[in-house]
């Protein structure tokens, strides 16, 4: 996620009006941002939530608080409500979606943020994290891609950090296996960032694995 007293320092000097700075918050949390909305609605729709989610973060950005970690915690639910004001305003979910509890995106054809998104490995790896029932998806992306905290990440979606934990480990534990039956994707899941706060690697492509005793606190 970068270094976390840069991005305050920019998240600050924005709110002070230097556009340069803007653009330094832009590039640091856009992508992963991105990533998140694509499992709520889907490739096609993604970007145009995405910059409709940067525009109100814009404009409510002077009222923000915080650190780097409550602002990728802001971000993301701007752009989770966002989301799901497209979904009802489409009066029906995202064409990849097989019901109202599973996600079953499919890979992006194309990445416009391919550059900054690289520790997300591939765009295949996102079609798999789609394909988690939709509570295991948010809570990976929001845990591992976007770097929340578990008390953030619950803020974020309403729910209990107890919940979100077990989701993100449920959800990483089949992530493994889909890539390990996917031997296009094998090793995919190495190159995702490190859960904020653990201090073992979750799950390789091959399934669990475990440097220390864990538990889901870890998680």
């Amino acid at each position: 996620m970068g270094d976390d007293a840069e991005l305050t320092a920019a998240v600050l000097a924005a709110q002070n009006g230097d556009e340069t700075a803007f653009r330094t918050v832009y590039r640091t949390v856009h992508p992963r941002l991105l990533g998140y909305v694509r499992t709520l609605v889907g490739d096609l729709d993604a970007e145009d939530v995405t910059s409709e989610s940067w525009l109100q973060i814009a404009r409510d950005l002077e009222r923000f608080s915080g650190d780097a970690d409550r602002f990728r915690g802001w971000a993301a639910r701007i752009a989770r409500n966002r989301a799901l004001d497209h979904i009802r305003m489409r009066g029906r979910r995202p064409a990849t979606v097989a019901d109202e509890t599973e996600l079953t995106g499919r890979a992006a054809e194309s990445d416009t943020a391919g550059e900054a998104i690289e520790a997300l490995a591939t765009n295949r790896t996102l079609g798999l994290i789609a394909r988690l029932p939709q509570d295991q998806a948010e809570a990976v992306v929001l845990r591992v891609v976007m770097g929340l905290d578990a008390k953030t990440a619950a803020e974020t979606l309403g729910k209990r950090p107890g919940a979100v934990r077990t989701a993100a480990h449920r959800g990483l534990k089949k992530l493994a296996e889909l890539l390990g039956e996917d031997p296009e994707t094998a090793g995919a899941l190495d190159a995702l960032p490190p859960q904020r706060g653990s201090c073992s690697r979750a799950v390789t492509s091959a399934g669990v694995t475990h440097g220390r005793p864990r538990t889901q606190k870890d998680m």
